[in-house]
């Protein structure tokens, strides 16, 4: 069964192109946020297995969002993307629920199959 993948980025160019590889790389995308709001609200609704949370989330915090995202569904599994390599963020990252970290040039199904897994 294909993970369930809810996708979280400021930039809706960022969401297509993820959406589109993702899913050829057999992803299930279950849903697209491009806020903290949204993003908390899909996750409670769809059920996802995975959320790909972009750590500079525009103006809010990418790593905030995570650990709220935790709280409220514990049962999602959060790797974080971001443009930045692991090392700039890896203190930051620390203190966050998440099962890992992707550059998002790094991105693709089985990489984060293999956070999550």
């Amino acid at each position: 069964m294909a993970l369930r993948c809810l996708i979280v980025d400021d930039s809706e160019d960022f969401l297509a192109s993820a959406r589109r590889l993702l899913s050829a790389q057999g992803l299930d995308i279950v849903g697209l946020a491009s806020s903290g709001t949204d993003a908390l609200r899909l996750a409670e609704q769809l059920g996802a297995d995975v959320a790909l949370v972009d750590v500079q989330l525009g103006e809010e915090d990418g790593l905030e969002l995570a650990q709220q995202l935790g709280k409220r569904v514990p049962a999602i599994r959060i790797v974080l993307i971001s443009t930045h390599s692991r090392d700039d963020l890896a203190e930051l990252m620390a203190g966050t629920p998440a099962a890992g970290f992707l550059a998002k040039t790094a991105l693709s199904a089985a990489a984060i199959a293999e956070l999550v897994g």
